[in-house]
């Protein structure tokens, strides 16, 4: 039995729906690893001296920069990775919502077939 168009067109939505799920998944991980890399920086930097020398990576080479200018930037940096963690647990979250959403259509459209 061949599947009706219109059911066809909503699996394939289905599946680009699973596949930004995926790919939005991948993104929280990502900055997820960001944020512990950040807190661990931040963790060692609040443990040293404020006159010790702080530097920073700016693509392949390291510069000096102030002890405070580096706590702030990397304070900053972490409050940032946080929000997009959050922004992003949302948009996920209504993703997840329109896939159990959608996979209830197409099974109801499935069983009215007699599939």
């Amino acid at each position: 039995m061949e599947i009706p168009e219109n059911i066809q067109q909503q699996l394939n939505q289905f599946q680009q729906l699973q596949q930004q799920a995926q790919a939005v998944t991948m993104q929280i991980q990502n900055v997820e690893v960001q944020i512990q890399e950040t807190e661990k920086a931040l963790e060692e930097l609040k443990k040293t001296d404020e006159n010790t020398d702080v530097f920073k990576q700016a693509g392949t080479l390291l510069i000096k920069v102030e002890y405070a200018d580096a706590l702030a930037e990397t304070e900053e940096k972490l409050e940032t990775l946080q929000l997009r963690k959050q922004t992003m647990a949302r948009q996920e979250e209504r993703v997840m919502k329109k896939l159990e959403e959608m996979q209830a259509t197409i099974q109801a459209a499935m069983q009215g077939m007699g599939q």
